[in-house]
């Protein structure tokens, strides 16, 4: 029997940064998944990022993680949200290309020579003695390991939905985890039923895109002028590639919904796992607000050379002749081409609450569950679960301290403690309102909360440890420059700039011409975030979460530090 350090089951977001992180800290590694074919797979929007989410993704780079390095490899529409607010809830978005994500991912995975690829469908969990053996597949071959990820996405007894039709899947066309499910509910797992969704597709060239802009139908949104970078490490200048379309329902969508709302599985009964509350479908969005004259909408393209047209906001589960005539009822999709219909998806999970902080199981020692599994939506919350599962796995393997981030460190430490301590009831969303420190978590120092942990785990190699700390000195000498130059107040006492600056009404702009106080700021072609905030009014803000850090003999805290300066 073949036997594995770490085996890791599903090669989703969440599956690949803990395969991924194992990995690179010295662990040979199995990735057991149906097909390469999927791996990171977009089932749902074709997007990474957005409020909060963005921070995640940030995080998860700068602990040496791969989401964002892959989503500006592939991103094909750039966008950072919440400019007009301060840099507290700044959150990168991008478009992707779902086919080019994942094959980017496939090849990063495949440069690592401790992984190696397991193709089949798990059975059962192998244990003794409440500790983690191995794994069985279901056409009878064994793989023992010291710790076992779980990542199975909506797999576990998946059950789809198109109106009266239901058939087993986990997602599309792709068949569902029972026998594993029954494996692990054996085991005493408090468990329990979620439900997600995704909208119709509908072929691009079918609909007359530049008409309906000139006609107004739709409103063009197009990236940002100067796209910023979601990881560190990217080098290169990121261009948007494409636009989307802004639309809105009208009330031949909601008569049509409130029509066939019997036919709904969501509302007949059919269903019974518990949905999304922030992202609900339009059959939740019609019945819950009826007097609301119309939604939002948007067509996004799924990539660069491929048909589909995602229509984000119209998620739903009603039959195939009903969501035709809703598609057409939209303005400006009235001969759009149905390439496939929407549809819900049941899946089982394990109650978070069974895990401790480190993602594993109290049950079961050696077994770690990340991603949706644990209750969660979202690509981003997946992947930050992925790379914590990963890092633990990993460390136990080699009897190594336990690796946790605190809610004051890190979003991640959020979403964790969050699941482990509260449980989930609904598919957990992350929101920048679930911070009590989101002041100081922001996207553009997560590498300064970050990057040390990484290099400590060892995920954070020599070349870019040594980029990091070329920032950190020139971030500590931008402060120290802050705090010795003097200035005029407005009420014409001298004081320090950095004083000046915790005014909200004060740019660093207008001060940046005197003597002494011209900031250091990095030389490179990309713009991230951190060179953003550098060239920025708000440069002088970029700090850690509460602990300090040493340069130059000397420890910066956050009480140190002046107020965010926005543009």
């Amino acid at each position: 029997m073949t036997t594995f350090d770490v085996i890791v089951i599903g090669a989703g977001h969440a599956g690949v940064e803990a395969a991924y992180a194992a990995a690179r800290l010295g662990c040979s590694v199995g990735l057991c998944t149906l097909t390469r074919d999927t791996v990171a797979h977009m089932p749902c929007n074709p997007a990474v990022g957005g409020t909060a989410k963005g921070h995640l993704v940030r995080e998860i780079d700068a602990l040496g993680g791969l989401m964002g390095l892959a989503i500006d490899a592939a991103g094909i529409q750039f966008k950072l949200l919440n400019r007009s607010r301060g840099p507290a809830v700044w959150s990168p978005r991008a478009q992707a290309d779902k086919r080019r994500y994942s094959e980017w991912v496939t090849r990063a995975l495949d440069a690592e020579p401790n992984i190696t690829w397991l193709l089949g469908k798990v059975g059962r969990v192998r244990s003794e003695g409440g500790r983690v053996l191995g794994i069985a597949m279901e056409d009878g071959d064994a793989f023992g390991c010291t710790s076992l990820v779980i990542t199975t996405g909506t797999f576990l007894n998946g059950l789809i939905h198109v109106g009266e039709e239901q058939r087993p899947a986990g997602r599309l066309n792709e068949p569902p985890s029972q026998e594993l499910a029954e494996s692990l509910k054996a085991t005493g797992f408090q468990w329990g039923r979620l439900k997600t969704g995704t909208p119709p597709r509908v072929h691009r060239r079918s609909i007359d895109f530049a008409r309906c802009v000139g006609d107004g139908v739709f409103v063009e949104e197009s990236g940002d002028v100067v796209p910023v970078a979601f990881s560190f490490l990217t080098a290169r200048p990121l261009t948007n590639q494409i636009s989307c379309w802004l639309l809105h329902t009208n009330d031949r969508v909601r008569d049509l919904v409130q029509q066939n709302i019997g036919r709904s599985p969501l509302f007949n009964g059919q269903i019974h796992g518990i949905g999304p509350r922030y992202c609900p479908s339009l059959e939740d969005k019609i019945m819950r607000f009826p007097d609301r004259e119309r939604h939002h909408i948007y067509l996004e393209p799924e990539g660069l050379d491929v048909d589909e047209i995602y229509i984000n906001g119209f998620s739903m589960s009603l039959p195939r002749d009903v969501q035709t005539e809703l598609v057409h009822a939209l303005p400006g999709l009235e001969d759009a081409e149905l390439i496939r219909p929407g549809y819900a998806v049941e899946y089982d999970f394990i109650q978070p609450t069974e895990l401790k902080s480190t993602l594993e199981a109290h049950r079961m020692e050696g077994l770690f569950l990340a991603g949706q599994i644990n209750g969660t939506s979202g690509y981003e919350e997946a992947a930050a679960q992925g790379i914590v599962g990963g890092i633990n796995a990993a460390r136990r393997v080699r009897r190594e301290a336990s690796f946790t981030l605190g809610r004051s460190e890190a979003y991640i430490g959020i979403l964790v403690d969050d699941l482990v301590t509260r449980g989930c009831l609904e598919p957990y969303r992350m929101f920048t309102s679930r911070a009590e420190h989101r002041l100081l978590l922001r996207i553009d120092n997560a590498d300064l909360r970050l990057t040390p942990h990484g290099r400590t785990i060892g995920l954070v190699d020599d070349a870019r440890w040594e980029r990091f700390e070329a920032r950190r000195e020139r971030y500590c000498s931008n402060l120290d420059r802050l705090e010795r130059t003097f200035v005029r107040s407005h009420t014409g006492d001298r004081v320090a700039a950095s004083q000046v600056l915790k005014q909200p009404e004060v740019r660093l702009e207008a001060l940046r011409a005197r003597p002494g106080l011209r900031p250091g700021v990095a030389r490179r072609r990309a713009r991230s975030v951190s060179s953003l905030s550098e060239r920025s009014p708000a440069f002088a803000v970029a700090t850690t979460a509460g602990a300090g850090f040493a340069s130059n003999g000397r420890t910066i805290t956050t009480r140190s530090l002046p107020r965010a300066c926005t543009e």
